[in-house]
């Protein structure tokens, strides 16, 4: 009866190595989101990381140390806007204000995370975008956050923002005086779809701000 009880072993080893393998190729990150009201901490889970969406990476189960530039590492990315307006693409964005908030899904009757969220004002306009947020970093044009404007894609690191690769991802709403505001979907208080202000927590986690739209389509 040993061979048995050896194939047994074998096949239980080879279940928790497929079980373990799964949860690194997908995984989260969870942050602590300041209220803008009375900064009280909430837990906020982003969006998905492909780890394997990181090319000349050695070991995926875990990124690099932070000082090196992970933004070196992924390919450029040309969005294919075709006629389709940033006011347009807001606007429609604008409607899903409300939806809550679901890890991993792009379906507005289930809810969204915030690159699935991206991924369905896109996908409503028939444009392909990558599904998570990480793949943004080289996408489109690099803009300053003071040249921003209404249509432009504002990415923000994840949980450590000490570690500067993107987790988090939102759309530009508006700029009024020099306050940005963008509309993402937070499992924060909110827990859904939501315009929040460029607030000092934001800013610490800031990475950069891409414009997807030529200027002249805003």
């Amino acid at each position: 009866m040993q061979p048995v009880k050896d194939f047994q072993m074998k096949d239980k080893s080879f279940i928790i190595f497929i079980l373990i393998t799964m949860g690194l190729l997908v995984a989260g990150c969870t942050e602590i989101i300041p209220d803008g009201n009375n900064n009280t901490p909430e837990t906020e889970q982003d969006t998905i990381i492909n780890f394997d969406s990181l090319p000349g990476l050695v070991n995926n189960d875990k990124f690099p140390n932070p000082e090196i530039i992970i933004h070196d590492t992924l390919p450029s990315i040309n969005i294919n806007t075709a006629n389709v307006s940033a006011e347009s693409l807001v606007s429609f964005a604008e409607t899903l204000i409300g939806t809550r908030y679901k890890y991993a899904s792009t379906d507005p009757a289930e809810g969204f995370d915030c690159s699935g969220f991206i991924t369905y004002v896109f996908n409503h306009f028939n444009i392909k975008v990558p599904r998570s947020s990480i793949d943004f970093t080289n996408a489109g044009t690099t803009v300053s956050l003071q040249d921003a404007i209404r249509g432009d894609i504002i990415l923000f690191t994840g949980t450590n923002s000490t570690e500067r690769f993107v987790g988090h991802m939102g759309i530009v709403t508006n700029k009024d005086n020099g306050d940005l505001q963008f509309i993402h979907s937070s499992s924060g208080k909110a827990y859904g779809v939501t315009i929040t202000p460029l607030n000092n927590y934001y800013r610490g986690r800031f990475v950069k701000v891409i414009r997807i739209f030529a200027q002249t389509n805003s």
